[in-house]
């Protein structure tokens, strides 16, 4: 079995995202031109899928005032994997840090729907004997 390089990975998350995989209430302000935007949740989801390691939550920040909150990825060693940090601009924070559990499977709603395409397409981009797995 060929293992994935965590490049193989990045590049199939971020080829997979669109409007339809972000967050549903921000989705007219999704582009091309910023494509992170609005998928932490749902791009933290899958990472856990496929390289284990804990959901962090932190809190986003702009102008002073919490708007949001932001998902990355822990795996062992307090090695953080973040592949949207880049959609904040000048203005906007992220503090804090906190790990929380994966909800159980049939409990989580939130989003389902659209982690359920990221999923399915970052599972034919990595196509092979692995990507049953996911």
């Amino acid at each position: 079995m060929t293992p994935w390089l965590l490049s193989d990975i990045e590049r199939a998350v971020r080829s997979s995202w669109s409007a339809e995989t972000c967050t549903p209430e921000y989705r007219s302000r999704w582009s091309g031109g910023n494509p992170a935007r609005d998928q932490c949740g749902v791009t933290a989801m899958v990472l856990n899928d496929l390289l284990g390691g804990e959901l962090v939550r932190g809190e986003v920040y702009a102008g002073g005032k919490h708007v949001d909150y932001h998902w990355w990825n822990r795996l062992g060693m307090g090695v953080d994997i973040d592949l949207t940090r880049e959609q904040f601009g000048p203005g906007e924070t992220v503090t804090g840090g906190v790990v929380v559990p994966r909800p159980p499977g049939t409990e989580w709603r939130r989003l389902r729907e659209e982690y359920e395409l990221l999923r399915d397409r970052v599972r034919a981009k990595l196509a092979g004997p692995r990507a049953a797995e996911l």
